[in-house]
């Protein structure tokens, strides 16, 4: 028990995860997401009336407190595995640098919510990270996410049109006419965009007129489009 305890204390190295393939997810919300979807391997919890899972391990507070990865634990948590890749959908979106895991997990929720149910990420946030999976609320159980070169990717899938956000160079949202069926949304780094050798790739670069301030965050802006492509 102590190693295995050990080793869970090693879930919080985002190289132990990727090495492992697993990852902890904390809070009965977030335990229930990660059974349903099949990705549950244990569950840890220091509540001795708890029979939700199979694979299930009663520990006392003291290890519950080493073990959980937030200020205040819950009580219970789920170690998973890394969700396996799926078939690609109609409409994707590609996050080129996005460095915020708040940010990222409110992506990832608006993502679920408005049908771009595959991610392609360069350069971000750990998917894994405990405030991005707090974050997503659970939607990250049902997004496909993938991490690799968005050059590459374009390159590799030429049956997507590809729509860039560009706050100075783009189309005003509210202009573009038409809709692909097959389409891709970029979204880049908080302070610096979507690298140019990126937007040079696309069909055409978007942005969402505002007036009073200057720029929106990556996360508001990134909802919107989402909302009006879908």
């Amino acid at each position: 028990m102590n190693e295995k305890i050990k080793n869970l204390g090693k879930l919080s190295s985002k190289k132990y995860r990727l090495a492992s393939e697993l990852f902890i997810v904390e809070g009965r919300h977030m335990v229930q997401e990660a059974i349903a979807c099949g990705l549950c391997q244990e569950v840890y919890t220091s509540d001795p009336n708890y029979d939700g899972f199979a694979t299930t391990v009663i520990v006392d507070e003291k290890v519950m407190n080493k073990i959980s990865q937030v200020d205040s634990p819950q009580g219970i948590i789920a170690v998973c595995t890394m969700p396996k890749a799926k078939e690609l959908p109609n409409k994707i979106l590609l996050l080129d640098g996005i460095s915020d895991p708040g940010n990222l997990g409110t992506l990832i929720r608006s993502a679920l919510a408005f049908g771009f149910l595959t991610i392609i990420a360069e350069n971000c946030v750990d998917i894994t990270n405990p405030k991005v999976l707090r974050s997503t609320q659970g939607a990250f159980f049902k997004i496909n996410f993938m991490e690799m070169p968005l050059k590459v990717f374009m390159a590799d899938h030429p049956e997507y049109t590809y729509f860039g956000t560009d706050l100075h160079g783009g189309l005003p949202l509210a202009k573009l006419s038409e809709i692909p069926s097959h389409i891709a949304l970029i979204l880049g780094n908080e302070a610096l965009g979507v690298k140019p050798e990126i937007l040079a790739m696309t069909a055409e670069n978007l942005f969402v007129e505002i007036a009073g301030i200057e720029s929106l965050n990556v996360a508001v802006a990134g909802s919107i489009l989402m909302y009006y492509l879908k």
